[in-house]
């Protein structure tokens, strides 16, 4: 009979350290991934300049190196606010969170997205 009360003792212990823990976990989610520019990894001596805005729309970076890179000017013609993945998180899924890195499964999704701009961006005419 000791067995099966310990057994309850320590399965309520777990139970309550996983509850316990989830209440500590922060009551919004946020997934966010970011690229760099493709032709400075290209070239590590690629000389720039940023001109127009500061940021978004009528913001430009003008590049010139000798070798693959060669020489040009990228500006952002259209811009939208700053968006991310983000949301509530309700307390069932701060559970569920901490057994699945969530971050990390939608994160690849993002990271596929850039790659495949990235590829894009580096074709060559």
């Amino acid at each position: 009979m000791s067995v099966i009360k310990t057994g309850s003792i320590v399965a309520a212990l777990a139970i309550a350290g996983v509850l316990i823990a989830a209440a500590t976990r922060s009551d919004t989610f946020r997934v966010q991934r970011s690229a760099s520019n493709p032709f400075e990894q290209q070239d590590p001596n690629l000389k720039g300049s940023y001109s127009g805005a500061a940021s978004g729309k009528s913001a430009a970076y003008a590049f010139a190196r000798n070798g693959n890179v060669g020489k040009g000017t990228i500006e952002i013609i259209e811009s939208a606010p700053a968006s991310r993945m983000q949301g509530p998180v309700p307390y069932l899924a701060k559970i569920i969170h901490l057994f699945i890195d969530m971050d990390r499964m939608v994160g690849s999704e993002f990271e596929a997205g850039l790659a495949s701009l990235k590829a894009i961006a580096e074709k060559t005419p």
